[in-house]
């Protein structure tokens, strides 16, 4: 078992990754003595106010334990159940949450929407709304938006606001999965309210895990009439963490000295080299524009298998046709070397 945790590092997922510094150095400092349970001690008051400051507002904050949970039920508390929910077709509520969203919302349809490089176009929402307006169609109430894609893309700031105001246009509330809202940002260059609650974003789905912490994920809602009860919500599907100050007290580690920032600047900083390298390699090819974290390329089965066999862990599944490689806080540039230098070996042997 030991051998296992001293593998290199890997590009299926930037969950693989362990716990950043920051978030680690943060959990040890909780775990000193006691404190109340269930989310009324220290730590998740001073979480909780260091992300109104991130955001620059007033907004209620709630810590899960994952994506998951932060998104289902977040989506749930937008919608009834003969309400739907408008997402891209590849977002990660409709293709990885095992229907959490309906189950959470009690049968809140989820209706798919296309658009180039994982991003929603305006007009895909519109023909979603107007198909049909009869009481026979559920009501569409809730717009999801993932920011950064599951492309590894991200809506420019123009992007954002096409989006929001054509949803707001035809009254739906906007939740935003932000497991990688953090690379989002670094990516941009803006601050965190102009693509949330300034661009009209009711409550944002803000990940951690995928950024360096260890578990947990805040649900923010900027429209606070949205939260009421909400904490009934956490506690009914197993969210509400007795020891909760071992969720948000990683928040503070990260947020503190801007550690999110930079941890996601240096994964966006590796997959940019991870890119560049790929892309002059012949038989290779770059599906989507790297704008995050991630990197998706078209490979050969053959250097896809060649790949795994030299022990290489990526992702083939998450968009057709395509290997994903995730870089991570950790992620080195020897890391992406080694790998670049292994798939352009097999390729030139086709």
């Amino acid at each position: 078992m030991k051998a296992e945790f001293q593998t290199r590092r890997q590009f299926a997922s930037d969950n693989n990754s362990g716990i950043c510094p920051e978030a680690f150095a943060a959990l040890a400092e909780a775990n000193r003595g006691h404190a109340p349970g269930y989310g009324n001690d220290p730590w998740t008051a001073k979480a909780s106010d260091m992300i109104r400051d991130v955001f620059e507002t007033k907004c209620e904050v709630f810590f899960v334990f994952n994506g998951t949970a932060a998104n289902s039920l977040a989506l749930a508390s937008l919608c009834q159940s003969y309400h739907s929910i408008l997402c891209h077709e590849h977002a990660h509520v409709e293709t990885a949450e095992c229907g959490a969203p309906e189950f959470y919302s009690n049968g809140s349809k989820v209706l798919l929407l296309s658009g180039k490089d994982g991003k929603i176009e305006s007009k895909a929402i519109e023909g979603a709304v107007m198909k049909r307006t009869d009481v026979h169609y559920p009501k569409p109430r809730a717009l999801s938006i993932t920011q950064a894609t599951e492309m590894g893309t991200i809506y420019s700031l123009d992007e954002l606001h096409k989006v929001i105001d054509t949803g707001k246009r035809f009254g739906l509330r906007v939740h935003m999965d932000g497991a990688r809202f953090a690379n989002a940002v670094a990516s941009l260059g803006v601050s965190p309210k102009e693509i949330t609650w300034q661009a009209g974003v009711d409550v944002l789905c803000f990940g951690g895990t995928k950024n360096g912490m260890a578990v947990g994920e805040a649900v923010v809602f900027f429209d606070t009439e949205l939260a009421k009860e909400f904490d009934y919500r956490c506690k009914q599907a197993g969210q509400l963490a007795s020891k909760m100050r071992f969720l948000s007290a990683s928040w503070v580690g990260m947020l503190q000295n801007d550690a999110w920032l930079r941890h996601a600047r240096h994964a966006n900083s590796m997959a940019k080299r991870l890119e560049t390298a790929l892309a002059g390699i012949p038989k290779l090819k770059i599906s989507f524009p790297c704008e995050t974290n991630g990197v998706f390329v078209r490979m050969p089965q053959a250097v896809i298998k060649g790949l795994y066999e030299k022990g290489w862990k990526f992702y083939t599944h998450v968009s057709p046709d395509d290997a994903r490689l995730m870089c991570s806080w950790d992620t080195t540039e020897e890391d992406v070397d080694a790998f670049v230098a292994d798939a352009k070996s097999l390729a030139e042997k086709l």
